[in-house]
């Protein structure tokens, strides 16, 4: 399997701080990967320098082989980006915006037609082609976004917290979108702060924390490496977490301490994962 996206020794300092440190990972292409990690440890600046916006100070990026730095303009024909703030043009319609884009990429009349009519299909925006952006809900202007990503059929696609501020139905809409993006072919690389997101959607993830990467596998093997049964005790207002390879184990433990009310044996979560690497539930954010 080839990579499609590969991070070797990544380093960015900004006036002497260094907000990426020796960071490397490895997607692989057909990937769903999910980058998990607190404000401040390095996320946005990954994708900035992933996707040509900015240098970094040591260590290498690759996409489909090629160098970010030395050829940015190749690797640009390869990805396309959803950012998490609002980037369509506000005084324009949906289909104004793919139209616009589709121009930058040099797509013909009627390659463009042909492209934006299967985009608006595939995210559900036919009926609202013609609408101004300021007209359409939140949901909606994310899925356009992801329309205006795809429009020149891009091998990997960066979203960087695509369901933030979405409410649940939304979320889980645009969910069936990367979901579809991946079945046919895409390879979508993924910042969120919802672990349920990531447990969902990603085949792989990798939490970084102060720019260095902490973890790297399936949702599965992170959980099994920390143990995939949680035991919770409260004691005085505060609750303590214990993690066992099985049930019987945490069953055991339970016993041994003679444990009372409070006490709660479940399967541990890739939020547990999160909390033992990085010491803050995502939601502290």
């Amino acid at each position: 399997m080839n990579s499609a996206v590969e991070i070797i020794g990544l380093a960015k300092e900004y006036s002497g701080k260094r907000v990426i440190d020796g960071l490397s990972l490895e997607v692989e292409e057909g990937d769903v990967f999910g980058f998990l990690g607190p404000n401040g440890a390095g996320k946005s600046t990954a994708i900035r320098i992933l996707t040509t916006l900015t240098k970094p100070t040591a260590g290498r990026a690759l996409i489909n082989g090629f160098d970010v730095v030395k050829e940015p303009h190749r690797v640009k024909s390869f990805f396309g980006v959803v950012q998490q703030h609002l980037s369509l043009n506000r005084e324009l319609t949906v289909k104004e915006n793919l139209e616009f884009h589709a121009r930058l990429h040099h797509l013909s009349k009627s390659e463009r037609d042909r492209r934006i009519d299967e985009l608006l299909d595939f995210v559900d925006m036919s009926e609202q082609a013609d609408q101004l952006i300021d007209k359409i809900s939140g949901g909606m202007k994310r899925r356009t976004m992801i329309a205006r990503a795809l429009i020149h059929r891009p091998k990997l696609l960066f979203l960087d917290e695509p369901t933030v501020g979405l409410d649940a139905q939304s979320r889980r809409r645009v969910w069936d979108l990367v979901r579809g993006m991946n079945s046919e072919g895409s390879t979508v690389f993924l910042t969120t702060h919802y672990i349920d997101e990531a447990e969902a959607l990603c085949h792989r993830a990798g939490i970084i924390h102060q720019g260095r990467s902490m973890a790297i596998g399936s949702p599965e093997e992170l959980r099994r490496r920390l143990g995939t049964f949680a035991v919770e005790s409260k004691k005085e207002g505060r609750t303590s977490y214990r993690y066992f390879p099985d049930r019987e184990s945490a069953s055991r433990f339970v016993l041994e301490r003679k444990a009372s009310d409070g006490v709660v044996i479940r399967q541990s979560s890739l939020e547990d994962v999160f909390i033992e690497l990085t010491g803050r539930r995502v939601a502290e954010e």
